[in-house]
């Protein structure tokens, strides 16, 4: 019976199979084909949470697939699995509902679907995974799926861009085409990938297996330190994981990314792949906890420190640099793809400081109630942003408002989910996000928690103001209430936000004790101490004192920062700055994408035209055809005198010989004869043919 679990992440593969192999049937057919198989890994999903809480321990279905290097397939719900494939599996559910009215009628719905389930099931192979083979087969799948899905409409229509057509900086254009968003996504995570690669193979030739729990003995950390390349196995382990989540420096691929359709977008942001890095640290913490407990006491100890203090300030810098460049964007998108940046940095934080003050229970709960709670409010926001763009035809915030009454079930979905995204009490992304803040200020680590501080309070600002411009204020459109299909799941989990934010202090607990039977969950110890008082009351009152102001300010007064911002140049460049990303897109493009160009120009140049050119194109050949000219003159002389010369006097000589033995007399004819036979008999004889 437990081998069913399977199901859990083979349903979507079947899936995608089945849509393949009906690829000519209608598009009713082929939804309902992907919708029913994420509904089976949803339904299978919470079957094997059922189990695991009602028996209380892990389970473990393992089948042999690669024995030489003890590769299997099969299902692993322990703690954090179990949680992760309830928010995976149901999220992708409620997205791919929604999908089927959001799609209807688009190009290349069999492409669709099949990327589509192909995704939920790479997502849920990594989840389920017991060994590092298998996660890494799960992750690389997850990757050509964003790929395929971000470049879904391939045939680059400017509708479908994101960014401002004919805006540029430093000269470099601003806006990015489906198909070069695809790209960028796939390059930008390979780097990435490149060194958890190198991290992967290193443990596997260190513990000797690719069982995740054959990495609790740490061991691995030993040697490592021994060989003084730790910190840098360290780096390159997780460079992955914080590409994949688009934190800085690899945060650029995910901004462009929203070419794909809003579904596409809601799946990324809240369900799979940006998750997916995420879910990597969180799988690997307890695994430095470990480590930590094995080098206590020496430098190997104040190196996961150090580590995990660098992935606080990583996931700091980025929270806060992600929301300053939402509170200027002008696309509804563009602003919920910023935010998901910035949430991906606070989850990141969650798991530094977290590991650091509370050992792995404290990491794990820090980092997977807030990326539980994002993934809820995000993909309300998401598929509530995707039926607003629907119905006005434009990307743009400037062309949006009024929407409150026009639209009032999605507006209702839509700000319940942004009040959370905000962390206005008593909304769930309050509770989780606060938590970080609380477990940062007890490190005592002064940058980061300054940093989350600030971004609460910036989050909490251009929260306020994406919903003013959007369903309140003046109505630039006539628009309409989308259907059922579409409004029920981003209202199922707007509700969700305040339902299950409602009762969160008394289920938190609960959830908290399910992650201890976490592998390696068991670990406790407490690494940094420390204590910067007032975080708590400065955020929550500052949250809502901020948002209830730009609220106001757009909302209410209907006033237009950006005119008075216009009047000053200082906060025009501050604001160029902003709205241009901080340049570093543009950085990127002038220093490294076009350092290859140059790089190309002069390997064309002097490899291509001076060595290929001239010289397998044009000294090679001349060389041989002198070679050939030489020795046909010399081949041509010398048959010539062989033939004409030497074989012509050498038959002649044989005719004189011959001619000389010719003497008409009958007694010399016989004398030859008989000498003739004397050989052959003589011949014979020696030869043994006479006995």
């Amino acid at each position: 019976m437990e081998s069913l679990l399977l199901l859990a992440w083979l349903s979507p593969f079947i899936g995608t199979l089945l849509i393949l192999l009906f690829k000519s049937a209608s598009w009713k057919i082929k939804s309902l084909l992907g919708i029913l198989s994420i509904l089976v890994s949803a339904l299978v999903s919470s079957y094997a949470a059922y189990l695991f809480l009602t028996e209380g321990e892990s389970i473990h279905i393992s089948y042999p697939w690669v024995k030489s290097l003890n590769v299997s397939l099969g299902a692993f719900f322990d703690g954090l699995s179990t949680v992760m494939a309830l928010v995976v599996s149901w999220l992708s559910f409620l997205i791919a509902v929604y999908s089927y009215e959001y799609m209807k009628g688009e190009v290349g719905e069999t492409r669709y679907w099949l990327f589509f389930t192909f995704f939920v099931g790479s997502m849920m192979l990594l989840v389920l995974s017991d060994n590092m083979i298998s996660m890494f087969i799960g992750w690389e799948g997850t990757g050509l799926a964003s790929y395929a899905l971000i470049g879904h409409w391939f045939t680059d229509e400017e509708e479908r861009w994101v960014g401002e057509p004919g805006r540029r900086a430093l000269g470099v254009p601003m806006w990015s085409e489906p198909s070069h968003s695809s790209l960028r996504a796939i390059v930008f995570t390979r780097l990435g990938d490149v060194g958890m690669v190198i991290g992967i193979a290193t443990l596997h030739t260190l513990a000797g297996t690719t069982l995740l729990s054959g990495l609790l003995d740490a061991q691995w950390a030993t040697q490592l330190l021994s060989k003084g390349v730790l910190p840098v196995f360290l780096w390159l382990l997780f460079l992955g994981a914080l590409a994949k989540s688009a934190q800085f420096p690899f945060h650029e691929w995910l901004v462009t990314a929203m070419t794909g359709p809003t579904s596409v977008s809601a799946l990324i942001h809240a369900a799979t792949m940006v998750k997916a890095g995420v879910y990597f640290a969180l799988r690997f913490s307890p695994f430095l906890v470990a480590a930590y407990i094995v080098l206590q006491g020496g430098i190997g100890s104040t190196i996961i420190e150090e580590f995990l203090v660098g992935l606080a300030v990583i996931g700091a810098f980025t929270a806060f640099m992600m929301a300053t460049m939402a509170i200027v964007s002008r696309e509804l998108k563009l602003v919920l793809a910023f935010s998901t940046a910035s949430q991906l940095g606070y989850m990141f934080l969650g798991v530094a400081v977290g590991t650091l003050v509370g050992g792995a229970v404290g990491g794990l709960y820090a980092g997977m109630s807030h990326l539980m709670s994002h993934a809820v409010f995000k993909a309300a926001l998401f598929l509530g942003a995707g039926a607003v763009i629907h119905a006005v035809h434009s990307r743009f915030i400037d062309d949006m408002g009024g929407l409150a009454k026009e639209m009032p079930i999605t507006a209702t979905a839509f700000v319940l989910a942004s009040l959370s995204l905000a962390g206005v009490p008593p909304f769930l992304g309050f509770w989780t996000k606060d938590e970080i803040i609380h477990l940062s200020s007890e490190t005592g680590l002064i940058v980061p928690t300054f940093l989350a501080v600030i971004t609460a309070w910036i989050t909490a600002s251009y929260t306020a103001r994406m919903i003013s411009r959007v369903f309140f204020g003046h109505s630039h459109h006539k628009a309409h209430e989308v259907s059922p299909v579409m409004f029920t799941p981003y209202l199922v989990l707007g509700l969700a936000s305040i339902g299950i934010g409602a009762i969160w202090p008394s289920i938190s607990g609960s959830f908290e004790k399910m992650l201890e039977h976490t592998l390696g969950g068991e670990n406790s110890v407490h690494m940094l101490e420390g204590h910067i008082p007032g975080t708590f009351e400065a955020t929550i009152i500052l949250v809502l004192l901020l948002f209830l102001s730009v609220f106001y300010i757009y909302s209410i007064a209907k006033k237009q920062p950006y005119y008075y911002i216009s009047k000053s140049p200082i906060l025009m460049k501050l604001h160029s700055f902003l709205f241009d990303r901080w340049y570093i897109n543009a950085l990127y493009y002038r220093t490294i994408v076009d350092g290859f160009k140059e790089t190309s120009k002069a390997l064309y140049k002097y490899l291509d035209t001076l060595i290929v050119d001239n010289f397998y194109h044009k000294a090679i050949p001349k060389l041989f055809q002198q070679l050939v000219n030489v020795t046909s003159i010399y081949i041509e002389h010398t048959w010539d005198r062989i033939l004409h010369h030497y074989l012509v006097e050498g038959f002649k000589g044989l005719w004189r010989i011959f001619k000389q033995l010719q003497t008409d007399k009958v007694s010399s004819y016989l004398l030859y004869l008989w000498l003739g036979l004397s050989l052959i008999l003589v011949s014979m004889y020696i030869l043994g043919w006479f006995p």
